[in-house]
């Protein structure tokens, strides 16, 4: 707003800001915080000066003086800074001078002065627009709340006699909707967007921003989706969420950027590739699923921050991320705020407590059998996600979920073994000391398939040492040793799906949802997609799909 100015004063900071438009143009202080009051307002008046301000003086005619003299001959402007009518000390500090309440005067006109107002620190539109898939800005925003801030969306429907870099101010723009998510129709198709946002905290707002699709500049037109979508046919058994008494739980690798590349899905065309086309496919997919529950996979650390948790808090979701030692991937656990509250965590780098709590002395002493083994083991940085959630419709009931992505090797079963040994015990002290009696899920890519010694621990209790995934990565790593786990045997809840990962060369499962069966019971499995949807592109990942995993859905229930 032109008669607002805009102050930033953070305490432990030395400096502030000062913004706010004088004639026309932005402009922006940065002062110390201990400053004298007057040395700020004799800046603001010399450069009103300069600039040949016009603000509160009557226009003069410069057609008789030349540029020198006009210099010459500027009259000074008047600043003063008030609070309840009453100037402001020219000696207070700037930290304290700079107050809400205050009004900075120049020449006639008043600026009403906003200190640590809602502010947005970051706004832009996404890198690709495809219609029938949701837009959600990237908002990050200061001394406000997202989910108070306003948007309303326009749109403009571009003619063979614009040219696509028409500014936007010289566009007509028509009114397309209201809220942080707007879904473009297919006739939205070769229109340009604009959201006008506005960052509010409570009933207070701060300065609008105005994000336009512009091509080559951020966000071009709105494309063409893909047409048929692999998970449309899912949505049709998630239109309403679970219900008072249900639970949606989901479990997906989403597929990391950092490791995507042409030469591993050749079949797949480059742009189908790309993190902002993908991404449109994942947040609709997500949205679409309505889960309570989400334990994610090979998520990016700027994904989560940036896309992610910002896109999936408009849907009523928070989430925790634990990355993957020094790896830029990570696990990340969304939750319906409305349904669930995070008491706790628990996360872990598996090789890391292997060597350091004393809950896995027993294991690492068998381990250290075999040092090249070891060796392997504790090179890695593969990670657990535990979190404690208390129900919101039945605080007496608590949920402990677990969330992991296992070795990824096919021929690494007994270090995958290793490693869920050492998740199995830090699950079953978590419970014991956190949350004694609670329900317990866990859900991840174990990279194993059903037949294997990681599957026969989680669902039989116990790996006998003549298992053949002992001696899977050959006799030099060969570790064989009787493996129990300490909780009972959990129950898959997805059943026997086909396959959950499918790309070229290779398809089975390596994704479960594992559940205790005394806790909890299954009301419904979301069906997989036909074998035709998935190969109807030959492989996954596709256009019409954003991943090489399909996510593991269903619908679970608190036992009485």
């Amino acid at each position: 707003m032109d008669d607002r100015v805009v102050v930033r004063c953070i305490p432990g900071e030395p400096k502030l800001t000062i913004s706010f438009i004088l004639d026309g143009s932005h402009r922006h202080m940065l002062r110390d915080q201990t400053e004298k009051l007057a040395k700020v307002l004799f800046r603001i008046s010399n450069n009103a000066a300069k600039g040949g301000s016009q603000v509160g003086r009557a226009k003069k005619s410069k057609k008789s003086k030349p540029p020198l003299l006009l210099a010459a001959v500027a009259e000074p402007v008047v600043v003063k800074l008030l609070y309840d009518g009453e100037a402001v000390s020219e000696n207070a500090e700037n930290s304290e001078a700079w107050k809400d309440g205050t009004v900075l005067h120049i020449g006639e006109t008043r600026y009403e002065v906003q200190r640590n107002g809602p502010n947005f620190t970051r706004a832009r539109l996404p890198g690709c627009l495809l219609a029938g898939f949701p837009v959600c800005p990237r908002l990050e925003v200061e001394f406000g709340r997202l989910e108070d801030c306003e948007l309303t969306w326009y749109k403009h429907e571009a003619t063979a006699s614009q040219a696509g870099d028409t500014p936007a101010q010289e566009v007509e723009w028509v009114l397309a909707g209201n809220g942080r998510v707007y879904v473009p129709s297919d006739l939205d198709i070769g229109s340009r967007l604009k959201v006008l946002a506005i960052p509010r905290h409570g009933e207070c707002s701060g300065t609008p921003k105005e994000l336009v699709s512009v091509v080559a500049v951020e966000a071009g037109p709105v494309e063409a989706g893909p047409g048929w979508y692999m998970c449309d046919n899912r949505h049709a058994y998630t239109v309403r969420e679970a219900g008072p008494g249900g639970l949606r739980v989901l479990s997906y690798n989403i597929l990391a950027d950092v490791y995507v590349r042409t030469v591993m899905y050749p079949y797949c065309p480059p742009y189908a590739l790309q993190l902002d086309y993908r991404f449109n496919l994942l947040l609709k997919e997500l949205a679409g699923y309505k889960a309570d529950l989400l334990c994610l996979q090979e998520v990016d650390t700027g994904v989560f921050a940036d896309r992610l948790a910002p896109a999936l808090d408009v849907y009523g979701l928070d989430g925790t991320f634990r990355v993957k030692g020094h790896q830029n991937e990570g696990l990340a656990t969304f939750y319906r705020r409305s349904r669930l509250r995070l008491l706790s965590r628990h996360d872990i780098m598996l090789s890391k407590a292997l060597t350091s709590d004393p809950l896995h002395s027993d294991l690492l002493e068998r381990v250290s059998a075999n040092q090249v083994l070891k060796d392997k083991v504790l090179h890695l940085s593969s990670t657990l996600q535990v979190s404690v959630f208390e129900d919101l419709n039945e605080p007496s009931k608590k949920l402990c979920v677990g969330n992991t992505h296992l070795y990824w090797h096919p021929k690494g079963g007994n270090v995958r073994l290793i490693q869920m040994g050492v998740a199995m015990q830090h699950l079953s002290h978590v419970i014991r000391q956190e949350a004694p009696g609670a329900a317990f899920i866990f859900c991840g890519d174990f990279n194993s398939t059903p037949g294997s010694g990681v599957c026969q621990l989680v669902q039989g209790g116990v790996v006998p040492d003549s298992h053949p995934d002992w001696v899977s990565g050959g006799t030099e790593e060969a570790c064989s040793m009787e493996l129990r786990s300490p909780l009972p045997p959990l129950l898959s809840a997805c059943r026997d799906p086909a396959y959950t990962n499918y790309v070229g060369g290779f398809h089975g499962v390596l994704d479960y949802i594992f559940l205790q069966p005394d806790g909890l019971e299954v009301d419904q499995v979301i069906p997989f997609p036909s074998h035709e949807e998935v190969t109807s592109h030959q492989a996954l990942p596709s256009v019409a799909h954003p991943s090489d995993h399909i996510a593991l859905v269903c619908d679970l229930r608190f036992r009485p």
